[in-house]
């Protein structure tokens, strides 16, 4: 899957919890994520830089995250069950431990043939 694919795929499947979503969705929708949230940050201290010390609003970066939480956390769970996981091993990120074995089963191949989550990819 291509960068654009896996982007207009996990933009389409906004807030779709069942499927499966394949290694190369996963990682071009998290990369996309980042490299926005980037240029949110720089908006952000371009235009609301205040002046002093002080902490400054983030008003870009406080809309562009709240709106993709529900994207980033449908194609997590659609990550898991490519590995036969529950969507519910995402809660255990809350650990803080926990996301080394995320990152884990992010990175592992997925299952191949159909899983109780889902048949096969195409």
């Amino acid at each position: 899957m291509d960068f654009m694919t896996a982007l207009k795929t996990c933009l389409h499947k906004y807030a779709t919890f069942s499927g499966r979503a394949s290694r190369g969705e996963f990682w071009f929708f998290i990369l996309a994520v980042w490299l926005v949230s980037i240029v949110a940050m720089v908006l952000d201290q371009t235009l609301f830089a205040s002046s002093g010390g002080e902490a400054s609003a983030m008003p870009v970066t406080t809309i562009f995250n709240l709106v993709t939480f529900l994207p980033v956390l449908a194609v997590s769970v659609r990550r898991l069950h490519d590995v036969n996981r529950s969507g519910w091993w995402y809660l255990i990120i809350l650990t803080g431990i926990g996301a080394i074995l995320l990152l884990y089963w992010f990175i592992k191949r997925g299952t191949d043939g159909e899983n109780p989550y889902s048949p096969v990819l195409a």
